[in-house]
């Protein structure tokens, strides 16, 4: 990245950090001993950093930990002096992506059985990250909610619990889930791309036709 004519541009976000770059070449002249595998294999390395990529977002551990922040976080924020672990309505918001998160957490063992085996997992590996960002989301929305009134507070506010954090993550996992559901990587590709992959595993073509967010073949 130190090549000459190599310039990156940090984008920032909504919530004030940059997470992600633009990276532009100009003129750029790579050593022959700085490439990475062989010429014209460009795509092959980088589809193999994405596949690396993708178990990293989608870690079911990460999402059961920040479950389990919430859910000592319930334990202490009360309403009208009843702990908000206790009230049914939010109790039972938290029952639904508990039960995601540990069906993460199997589909997780399950892709490690496979590479402890030499299997390619193929399709399983993608759903790891297209189901990630709306769990995230609706664990930070529900920290929020459970935290009452405080939960508007500004995340910058000394009344902020926990320094604002659980807001910083609701606008962070906002964004993703919209990317999500609206943007290139949306779960309306994925739903495209999961049959091509299919149809390019068994070493069929097939035509991919969307019938009201449906794919038919």
């Amino acid at each position: 990245m130190k090549t000459p004519g190599i310039e990156v541009r940090p984008l920032k976000t909504m919530t004030g950090a940059a997470e992600f770059n633009e990276v532009f070449f100009t003129d750029v002249r790579v050593p022959k001993s700085q490439i990475v595998g062989e010429r014209g294999q460009g795509w092959a390395v980088s589809s193999a950093t994405l596949k690396h990529e993708r178990g990293m977002l989608g870690d079911p551990n990460q999402t059961m930990a920040r479950m389990n922040s919430i859910l000592e976080l319930m334990k202490t924020e009360t309403l009208d002096g009843t702990r908000v672990i206790d009230l049914p309505v939010f109790r039972d918001r938290a029952m639904k992506p508990q039960g995601q998160v540990l069906a993460m957490q199997y589909h997780g063992m399950r892709l490690l059985t496979a590479s402890a085996h030499g299997q390619d997992p193929g399709l399983a590996r993608m759903i790891v990250s297209s189901g990630r960002p709306e769990i995230n989301y609706r664990l930070s929305e529900l920290a929020v909610d459970a935290m009452g009134e405080l939960g508007l507070l500004n995340p910058d506010s000394p009344l902020a619990r926990s320094h604002g954090v659980w807001q910083k993550r609701n606008l962070f996992d906002h964004r993703h889930d919209h990317r999500r559901r609206n943007g290139p990587d949306s779960e309306e590709h994925h739903r495209g791309a999961r049959p091509r992959a299919a149809a390019r595993a068994q070493g069929k073509k097939r035509r991919v036709i969307r019938c009201g967010g449906r794919v038919a073949a």
